[in-house]
């Protein structure tokens, strides 16, 4: 009777075990006899938690429950919720003076460094914008290619090709024109001056001031002046530099011409992903028509330009005003700058035009200036149509903006900038004011 009650007894104490009593370990010597390893385990664990012989327990610096709630801080409220290592400790207050100046001691000095960084690279920032807005300007050349089955890189190449190929006819055609017109004036120049002291207005003049005697006096000093002398060398150093620098910077500005048009849909895509993920199809809308109204911009003052340059070109030809060919390069350039440009080109090819006579300026001034109008009025409503639409008073003010700031480079961008402006104020500051 006995044996069968502490049977029941010792089956009550684990119901739920399927082993009979016998199965289980009498105690933990037995067990790690029979699983060696996990107790060698177990007996490691044990010893790495223990703490090292003399080792002191490291102080945390905190502050208390109370302070933090009455601070916001979450730290103390809950034991449950602290990091596996302790507890942060406390974050200084951003009303604090401290942080507060420390903090704006750090934005002054960015702001600084980057007015630093802006001053120093000036001209690479201009040939950055440059390059962009021509790879800008190709964009729509390319896409329309890619539409024709051409792929990509083909269409990149041929669009660089015909880009390069004005720019090396323009500096082939000005360069050994102004090689002969510095030869003539070189080999005029004693001759002109020689009439000039044989005339009988220059003997008068002799006569009354000592003209020869005083110019004499000064010839010499001036050569014999070594400040006046090495001045002249120095201007001559000085304009080979800029030719040098304008070759470069052109080269420069093509060569990131051709990596942003290579680059342009990543650029764009990984611009895109900059934004919300919200908001990020609204932002890809809005920089596309930008873009897109940027290129149509581009090609279509491209065109408007060389039509103007191909009338010049003719008109001159026929008057028979001298280098026609390096004027109409002139005026092609000119005229990419927007509303001023054309009556800068039409006022450079009349100067130049005086020197074969008054009837030659004056064809060339009435046929050139009546086809403005006629392009005003009829050639850029209708190439710009699929551009950008910026109000007559707006495309003033932004093109005289731009050119004081940036030049030329500021003069072209002056409308596309404010065409973008403009859309960006439609489409979102007033669609914004609509729904309050």
């Amino acid at each position: 009777m006995t044996d069968k009650t502490d049977e029941t007894s010792a089956a009550g104490e684990n119901p739920g075990s399927s082993q009979p009593p016998s199965a289980a370990p009498s105690s933990p010597a037995a067990a790690r006899r029979k699983n060696p390893a996990a107790a060698a385990l177990g007996l490691l664990v044990h010893r790495l938690r223990q703490p090292l012989p003399g080792a002191q327990p490291r102080l945390r610096f905190e502050m208390p429950p109370e302070y933090s709630r009455q601070n916001g801080d979450e730290s103390g409220l809950d034991s449950e919720v602290q990091p596996q290592f302790g507890s942060p400790g406390p974050r200084i207050s951003p009303q604090h003076p401290l942080y507060m100046g420390f903090m704006g001691a750090v934005g002054v000095g960015l702001a600084l460094l980057v007015y630093w960084i802006g001053s120093n690279t000036t001209q690479l920032l201009l040939w950055i914008v440059a390059a962009l807005f021509i790879a800008l300007g190709l964009e729509p050349v390319v896409g329309w290619l890619e539409s024709r089955k051409i792929p990509r890189p083909a269409g990149i190449l041929v669009s660089v090709t015909v880009l390069v190929s004005a720019v090396v006819g323009f500096f082939a055609t000005l360069i050994p024109t102004i090689v002969e017109q510095v030869t003539q004036i070189v080999e005029q120049a004693p001759v002109w001056i020689r009439d000039f002291i044989d005339s009988d207005f220059f003997r008068s003049l002799d006569d009354q001031f000592g003209v020869r005697e005083r110019v004499t006096e000064e010839l010499d000093k001036f050569v014999n002046d070594p400040a006046a002398m090495g001045g002249i060398f120095g201007g001559v150093v000085g304009f080979g530099s800029t030719v040098a620098n304008g070759l470069f910077g052109t080269l420069i500005v093509l060569v990131l011409s051709l990596y942003f048009l290579a680059a342009l849909p990543a650029m764009k895509k990984w611009g895109y992903r900059l934004a919300p993920r919200s908001r990020r199809h609204r932002v890809e809308a809005l920089s596309e028509e930008i873009t897109r109204s940027v290129g149509n911009y581009v090609i279509g003052q491209a065109v408007v330009a060389l039509l103007n340059a191909t009338f010049a070109f003719i008109v001159m030809s026929i008057v028979g005003i001298p280098f026609a060919l390096l004027l109409a390069f002139v005026v092609a350039l000119l005229a990419f700058i927007p509303l001023v440009g054309g009556m800068i080109a039409g006022v450079v090819v009349l100067l130049v035009s005086l020197t074969e006579g008054w009837q030659a300026a004056a064809v060339y001034g009435i046929c050139y200036f009546s086809y403005l109008q006629f392009e005003a009025y009829f050639i850029s409503p209708r190439i710009m149509q699929k551009a950008v639409a910026v109000p007559g008073a707006v495309a003033v003010i932004s093109v005289i903006a731009g050119g004081s700031l940036l030049g030329v480079l500021g003069a072209l961008i002056a409308i596309p900038t404010a065409a973008a402006v403009l859309l960006l104020i439609r489409e979102i500051y007033i669609v914004r004011q609509d729904q309050h």
